[in-house]
Formats: structure tokens, C-alpha cells, sequence
């Protein structure tokens, strides 16, 4: 009794769900046995039971692929979405884009300022020949932009109101509608190109080359049929004086036959008849004619008005440099050095073209340099200015100053070597600078003897070279006097010949501070002690920013015997010129002959850093070393002197030390 009353309350079919199949099946197959009626019934159910399992089972089936269809459906859905939306950002992209290009186009055009050459109209004749319009018209093209080319002016192309630039070209008809010819049309609408038409024709001598260069009239060229060439030269030679006449004034000065009163006309009239800007440009220029002509003052007073007609004008600075550097104003050329590089270096505009900007820069910073006796300095800049893009010689004149720096960094014979490796001089231009340049070169290397032989042929290259430039006489008698004289008639002291060196020196100008200062050098070489106290002091005077004339001054006293005297203009010297070795060294040896070879050691040290190569700087350092009782130091510093450049003098000097040591 127990387990009928436990069992059915423990199995599943307690619950009513959950039947055991196998318990049914034997239960059926016991029934089926007493009632065959049950048996059907069952049999029925067990078959309707496996259709539906099967129709669930379809229908799940059928979920499944339904979903995937939903899905795959969705997915593409959302791909056309994204199409549809990619599709309209590439419209509003090509939109925008093609807006944009319209947008430039329309800039371009309003700013073109180009220089276009249509076909000319020739005879009949000369077209079957290959001659055709297109042709002339082409060589016309090629005559221009070579002008322009062999134009050298740092003046740069957007500077001009008619400026065409390189944009030269030569118009070929198109048929149809074409973005070219749309262009055209933009350009022709809204821009400031100048169209040059023209025409060959015959004439009872020959042929006739006219072109028209749009408001600036006609130019024609006739002569034989042979010389077609030249004519087409003639013709843009006409075209590029009325369309482009500053740089067609500066062309002209320059060449195997140099135009100077052809070019200052042009340049008077734009001064008289330009625009402020036109003005500006026409005087400075016009300020180089005065001087080519001698006349140092005008130009100078040319150029300070350029610069009061356009403050941003940096050739005015520069040709204020040039002037006051060619009257021998030393103080002056300070001031415009500083007012020059600082128009470069600050980017201040100054109307200057980026090619001769680059080189401009360190040229001047060079200059600049050297004017204040910082000849390390000097010498970097120049050696930047070397291996930069020429223009207008600057590379070759930056290579004659690296000679020079080594020079007056007393480096003898890599200033030598530098010389002697310099390039053959093409242009008349280097050839008459380099000649003024050697001779304050064998100024710097003390080679009197060499100066004053080599003065009179060196005068003679300096005068061929700028007579050849279009200078005249007066230009180049005054530059000499001014630039040469001085260094020549300390040469002939030197060498013993004071005669000489008083007849040239009586004719320098006494404005000038080299000159000045050559009158010190003369009177101290005879000891004239008062004379040259009294040409140091004026020199002093007129250029008190330059350390060049306390440095002699204190030499001067030295060689006197005034050694406190001296280390008075010396250590001015040093205040005005804090990179000038000179007077450093000096001073140190007059701390000596004040038996203070322990304070001289600090002037040779600061000495060193401005001129690390120097022979005697490195042998009264090992001097006073070895007076201040420190002989292994002092034995380092002989041995690098041995390896400098010494004067015949310093070492003997030297190998008497190198023996007691020994």
C-alpha cells in the first residue's frame, strides 16, 4: 500500500506534464491488449503528435529564413542609404570645388598682368616661306623674356604697375568653347594684360616690323629682308622701353655699351611724370648715375629722397650704404648699415626680389660686421653669402671678402690661398672691386713692400674696369683717392718712402676717415708722436662708433712709450669693438710692460675667441705664461704658435724661446 500511495505522488505524472514515452508505450502496448478502441485512439494521437513536431518544425524553419531575408533586406536598405548620402557629398563637393575654381579663376584673371603676343600679319609670301605670323610673333616672345633676363635689378616684378613678368606668351586661336578660351575671356574682362599685335610688311627698301604694345603705342623697325632678326630685336627692345621703362633704363647701363644718358633721361621723366611709387624707384635709380658720374653727395642726397618717398625702399638704404662707404663716411655707413639689415632681417618689405633678398641679407650683415672690426663674424656671413644663389655678383664679392676676413683675422696664408683661388673675374663689375679690394688686402697682410709696387697697376685694372662700366673719370680719380690712397701712402711710409707717402696722402680728402687715420699711420711711423695724437683724436671724432681708430691710436702709443695712455684707447677699443682682437692683444702686451703678465693673461684668452689662428697672440700668451711662473703651459702655447703664421720678427723671437727651453 505504501508504494501506490508514494509512487504517483513522487513521479511526473503528479503534475500533469512530462509523461514518460517509454512508460507509454508499454502502457499502451498493455492496454491495446484489454480495448482495441484505445489503441486507435492512441495511434492517432502519436501520428497528430509528429505532425505537429514537423509543422513546428517548418515553421521555425521557415522564422529562420524569413529573419535572414528581413536582415539581408535591412542591410541593403541601409547601403542604399549611404550611397544615396555619399552621392550627395560628392555633389556638394563638386559643387563647392568647381565654385572654388570659378572663385580662383576670376582671382587669377583680375590679377593677371600677363604679356600676351598675338600672330603677327606677314606678306603672303614670307608665310609660305615658314615665316607665318605665329612664327614672328614667337620670336618676338624669346627677345622679351631674354631683355628681362639680362635685366639686373633687385626690383621685383609685382612692384611694377605695368609688370608682366615672366608671363610672356603667345596667343593661338582655338575654335569652339574650351575653359582656355574661357579664361581668355575672364582675363580679357577683368585683368591688366598688355596684348602686343603687330604686323611685317614691305617697304621700298625692304620690310618694316611694327608692334603695338596697347596704350603705349607703336614701334617699328625697317631694314632689309635679311635683317628680320635684328628688327624683331629692335622692335621688343621699342616694346620693353614703352612698356616696362625703369627696367628698360637699368638694362641699358649695363652690357659692352652702356647707355647712361639714355637711361637717365627715361629715369628723369618717370621722376617727373610716375606715380609716388614710379617716383620713389626713377630717384633712387638716378642716385647710381650720380655716382657713376663722380658726384658722391648728390647721389646721396638721391637716395635720401627715395627713401622719404618710400620709407620700405631697402635699394635707397643700400645706395645710402654705398655712398657713404665710397666718400669714406665710416659712422655714417654704420647707420645705414643697421637701417639696410634691418629692412632684411625683419622682414619689413623693402620692394626687393627673394632672390636678391637672400643674398642681400648676409652680404650686408657681413659689411656690417666688419665695419665694427668683427672680422669672425665677417667671415661667416661672407662664407653664407658664397653659397647662396648669385645675384648681381654678390658670390664673387663674398668670396673676395672671406679673403679679406682671414686677413684681418691675421690668418696669413689661408688669406693668401683664398685669393689665389678665387675665379677668374667675368664681369667688369668684380674686376674693378676686386682690384680696390687687393689692395686693402696686402693693407691687412702688411705687405707693404708688394702694395707699393703693385698700387699703380692695381689703379690701372681698378680705372680700365669702371671706365669699361660707363663711369666717369671724375667717378673713378675720386673712389681711388678716397679708397686706395690711404692704404697706398701708408705702404710707401712703410717701406721708408715718406715723400711719396705725403704727396698721396696730401690728396685725400680730409672727410674721409681711412684718409684720416693714413695720416696718424705716416706720422707714427716717423714718430711724429703729436701729429698722429692729433689725426688718431680726429679720426675719433668723426667716426666715434668705429674701434679702428682707438685701436691704432693706442698702437701709436704704445711705440711711444705711453703704456698707461695706451691701455686708455685700448680698452675704448675693446668697449667699442667688444669681437676686435687687436687691441686685446695690445693690451695684454702693455700689461706686460707693466710686469702684469698675470692680469695680461685674461686679454690673451678674450683675444683667442675672436682670433683663435694668431701666431703672435699665441706667443706673448706663452710669454707672459712663462713669466707668471706656469712653464708647461706656457711651452702649449709655444707650440701652437710654431704652427702659425709669425712675421719675421716674431719668430726669431719665437725660436729664442723654443731654445731656452731647450
Amino acid at each position: 500500500m505504501s508504494e501506490d500511495t508514494e509512487g504517483p505522488q513522487s513521479g511526473p505524472s503528479a503534475t500533469g506534464t512530462g509523461a514518460d514515452p517509454a512508460a507509454m508505450a508499454f502502457a499502451l502496448g498493455r492496454l491495446s491488449e484489454l480495448d482495441p478502441r484505445a489503441a486507435v485512439y492512441l495511434e492517432q494521437q502519436t501520428q497528430l503528435s509528429k505532425h505537429q513536431s514537423r509543422l513546428a518544425q517548418l515553421q521555425s524553419q521557415n522564422l529562420v529564413e524569413q529573419n535572414a531575408f528581413e536582415l539581408s533586406h535591412l542591410k541593403w536598405r541601409r547601403f542604399n542609404d549611404r550611397m544615396r548620402g555619399l552621392l550627395q557629398v560628392i555633389i556638394v563637393v563638386l559643387s563647392l570645388a568647381v565654385f572654388a575654381g570659378l572663385c580662383a579663376a576670376v582671382w587669377s584673371a583680375s590679377h593677371d598682368h600677363g604679356l600676351v603676343i598675338e600672330a603677327f600679319s606677314v606678306p603672303p609670301e614670307m608665310a609660305a616661306r615658314g615665316v607665318s605670323g605665329q612664327v614672328v610673333a614667337a620670336q618676338l616672345q624669346d627677345r622679351l623674356a631674354a631683355l628681362q633676363d639680362a635685366t639686373n635689378s633687385s626690383r621685383p616684378a609685382e612692384s611694377y604697375a605695368s609688370n608682366w613678368g615672366n608671363d610672356i606668351k603667345v596667343e593661338i586661336p582655338e575654335t569652339g568653347v574650351s575653359i582656355g578660351e574661357f579664361y581668355k575671356y575672364l582675363a580679357s574682362w577683368l585683368g591688366h594684360e598688355t596684348h602686343i599685335t603687330g604686323e611685317v610688311y614691305r617697304t621700298a627698301n625692304g620690310i618694316a616690323v611694327t608692334a603695338r604694345a596697347g596704350a603705349g603705342g607703336s614701334a617699328t623697325a625697317s631694314g632689309a629682308e635679311t635683317q628680320l632678326d635684328a628688327l624683331i630685336q629692335q622692335a621688343a627692345e621699342k616694346v620693353y622701353e614703352r612698356t616696362q621703362p625703369y627696367r628698360y633704363a637699368v638694362y641699358i647701363q649695363d652690357g659692352a655699351h652702356p647707355q647712361m644718358a639714355r637711361s637717365r633721361a627715361i629715369l628723369e621723366r618717370l621722376a617727373a611724370e610716375g606715380s609716388p611709387h614710379e617716383r620713389a624707384w626713377a630717384v633712387s635709380g638716378l642716385s647710381a648715375l650720380e655716382s657713376s658720374a663722380g658726384d658722391f653727395q648728390r647721389a646721396l642726397a638721391d637716395s635720401r629722397q627715395a627713401i622719404a618717398l618710400n620709407p620700405d625702399l631697402l635699394v635707397a638704404y643700400n645706395n645710402v650704404a654705398i655712398e657713404e662707404s665710397n666718400l669714406g663716411h665710416e659712422e655714417n655707413l654704420l647707420t645705414a648699415l643697421k637701417a639696410d639689415t634691418d629692412v632684411l632681417q625683419n622682414d619689413k618689405g623693402g620692394e626687393v626680389s627673394d632672390r636678391a633678398r637672400a643674398i642681400m641679407l648676409p652680404t650686408g650683415q657681413a659689411t656690417l660686421a666688419y665695419t665694427l672690426a668683427d672680422f669672425g663674424k665677417s667671415l661667416r656671413f661672407s662664407e653664407d653669402a658664397a653659397r647662396t644663389p648669385d645675384f648681381n655678383h654678390l658670390v664673387e664679392l663674398s668670396r673676395d671678402a672671406i679673403a679679406t676676413d682671414l686677413a684681418a683675422l691675421h690668418e696669413i696664408t689661408a688669406a693668401r690661398q683664398a685669393w689665389r683661388d678665387l675665379p677668374d673675374a667675368d664681369s667688369n663689375a668684380v674686376r674693378g672691386i676686386r682690384a680696390a679690394r687687393e689692395v686693402v688686402l696686402l693693407d691687412q697682410l702688411g705687405d707693404w713692400s708688394l702694395l707699393a709696387a703693385r698700387h699703380t697697376a692695381l689703379e690701372r685694372e681698378f680705372r680700365a674696369a669702371y671706365l669699361a662700366r660707363g663711369a666717369s673719370r671724375a667717378f673713378v680719380d675720386e673712389l681711388i683717392r678716397r679708397r686706395a690712397g690711404p692704404f697706398v701712402a701708408t705702404a710707401m711710409a712703410m717701406t721708408g718712402d715718406f715723400a711719396q707717402a705725403h704727396a698721396l696722402i696730401d690728396r685725400t680728402p680730409p672727410d674721409c676717415d681711412a684718409c684720416t687715420r693714413g695720416r696718424g699711420d705716416i706720422d707714427t711711423r716717423q714718430k711724429n708722436w703729436a701729429g698722429a695724437a692729433y689725426w688718431y683724436q680726429r679720426a675719433a671724432a668723426q667716426a666715434p662708433s668705429i674701434p679702428l681708430g682707438y685701436s691704432k691710436w693706442g698702437a701709436m702709443l704704445m711705440a711711444k712709450g705711453d703704456v698707461d695712455g695706451a691701455i686708455t684707447k685700448l680698452a675704448l677699443a675693446n668697449a667699442k669693438g667688444p669681437h676686435f682682437a687687436d687691441p686685446l692683444e695690445m693690451w695684454g702686451e702693455a700689461l706686460m710692460q707693466k710686469n702684469r703678465s698675470d692680469l695680461a693673461l685674461a686679454q690673451f684668452e678674450e683675444a683667442d675667441k675672436y682670433a683663435t689662428n694668431w701666431g703672435r697672440l699665441h706667443l706673448k700668451w706663452g710669454e707672459a705664461l712663462y713669466y707668471a711662473r706656469r712653464k708647461d703651459e706656457a711651452r702649449k702655447q709655444f707650440a701652437v704658435a710654431a704652427h702659425l703664421d709669425l712675421s719675421r720678427a716674431d719668430a726669431q723671437a719665437l725660436s729664442r724661446w723654443l731654445g731656452m727651453r731647450a
